[in-house]
């Protein structure tokens, strides 16, 4: 007999939600400028803006929060998190930052160069906002699968083409390319998962031409178990025995640890090259704080150890992608158009598809954000016209991006089947009555177009 499987903890400690009315919340969206980054989070109640830095704590990470060690140099936390590290990565040099964008500006700052091409599948928006800064071109080369927002089945959605890189490698020439940046699971398109088989055959590529390769691993355990459970000759390997295969395919690591690093706060650069390694120790110590804390406090650390070998354990990571899945069956059943097969961390609504009639000018997902949250009190995020829209350098005309999407990321170990029950009953509502929706004014941006959806404002029209 098959029995159901439940989550894989049981839970001690509870945390009050907040219900409001419908009113309040339309107010709330006002003050807001309708942009669900200004909502207060007290406000919301079932809270998907993001899965970063939103996870649930273990016991046994709680536990060492009291070991740790806030000497300023040399403390004892650090080497419990490299040793931790060096573990699931497989590589020597481990340097902690205060989260991951700190790792992506190192990491950027030793890669990314003025006018230099950096590859990547789907580069997220704190590495685009840094290239933006330091003038290098940043290029997605997704496979032609992963691209679109569609329910075609492809089970590595987030996989470089190769024909794509080799053919500007061809057109610029290798001396014009600085890096290229494998994002595993891939965010932009869905939590979309990477195969060990693209990896490797990007980093052999890669190799052949003296570019180095970056992996960004914020969710390097999901894209392991994806691997495990999709790609021929995985299906009985460690999760542990598969990331250190994906590691020894690159140079370096960046981690946001706010993901699968199971923590509230933290990140990570790693990296085999010592050259490089001296030079993020430099880096550090200039904006994060000395090498052994990076920003950290020794109880942040203590927790980081902890929770990267808790990413990793398989039923745990079972339960994760089956509660992802669980929503996206429930969204179907609604008819609400995703992307399919659902990812790692979260659901991607097709805002296109969900409102056919607001054009991508009058942000769709955006649109679909806003009622969300004004119908149910659930906060998700707008990916699409806002967030990767960008504008052409000569003539200033918008360029849209091909995917629209809203993300419902889920939180890591913190909600219920149920609260997946409260989000696909209110978009079922939202969906059926779609044709009464219209689309947005994008009133406030700031000069970084890749990182405006952070702070920008909107009207209704």
């Amino acid at each position: 007999m098959k029995y159901m499987t439940a989550e894989p903890f049981r839970i001690k400690v509870v945390e009050k939600l907040k219900k409001s009315t419908k009113k309040e919340r339309l107010e709330y969206l006002k003050t807001a400028q309708y942009n669900a980054f200004r909502l207060k989070a007290e406000n919301v109640y079932v809270d998907c803006l993001t899965d970063s830095g939103t996870s649930a704590m273990s016991n046994e990470q709680w536990s060492a929060l009291m070991l740790g060690d806030e000497s300023y140099a040399g403390c004892k936390s650090f080497y419990k998190l490299e040793k931790s590290a060096q573990d699931v990565f497989g590589m020597p040099y481990i340097q902690p930052t205060h989260q991951g964008r700190a790792a992506d500006y190192i990491m950027a700052q030793i890669y990314a160069k003025k006018g230099f091409y950096a590859i990547g599948n789907m580069h997220f928006d704190t590495f685009r906002g840094n290239a933006e800064m330091l003038g290098a071109l940043a290029v997605d080369y997704v496979i032609n699968e992963g691209a679109k927002a569609n329910d075609q089945y492809h089970p590595f959605k987030g996989n470089i083409d190769l024909n794509k890189m080799q053919s500007l490698i061809d057109e610029k020439g290798k001396e014009n390319i600085s890096v290229v940046i494998i994002t595993v699971t891939c965010n932009n398109n869905g939590g979309q998962p990477v195969s060990m088989q693209n990896i490797r055959e990007v980093s052999t590529l890669a190799k052949k031409h003296d570019i180095p390769v970056v992996i960004d691993s914020a969710r390097l355990a999901e894209n392991a178990y994806f691997i495990q459970q999709r790609e021929e000759g995985y299906k009985n390997t460690p999760i542990k025995e598969i990331t250190r295969e994906m590691f020894s395919y690159c140079e370096t690591a960046t981690m946001s640890a706010k993901k699968d690093g199971m923590v509230n706060m933290g990140g990570l650069f790693i990296t085999r090259n010592k050259e490089v390694f001296e030079v993020a120790n430099q880096l550090a110590i200039a904006h994060e704080g000395f090498i052994t804390y990076g920003g950290l406090s020794g109880r942040d650390l203590e927790a980081l150890a902890v929770g990267l070998q808790e990413g990793c354990e398989e039923s745990y990571l079972e339960y994760r992608t089956n509660q992802v899945k669980y929503l996206g069956d429930r969204l179907k059943e609604f008819g609400v158009p995703i992307i399919e097969p659902t990812g790692g961390h979260g659901v991607y609504v097709d805002g296109r598809k969900f409102f056919p009639q607001i054009p991508q000018s009058e942000f769709p997902s955006q649109r679909l954000v806003v009622a969300l949250y004004e119908e149910a009190g659930v906060r998700a995020v707008e990916l699409g016209a806002c967030a990767f829209g960008s504008k052409d350098p000569e003539t200033g005309a918008p360029i849209w991006p091909e995917l629209e999407t809203m993300r419902i990321a889920i939180s890591r170990r913190v909600y219920t089947n149920s609260h997946m029950d409260v989000i696909a009953n209110a978009l079922g509502d939202i969906y059926k009555n779609r044709e009464k929706y219209k689309g947005m004014k994008l009133v406030y941006e700031g000069k970084i177009t890749s990182l405006r959806h952070f702070t920008a404002g909107f009207e209704l029209l």
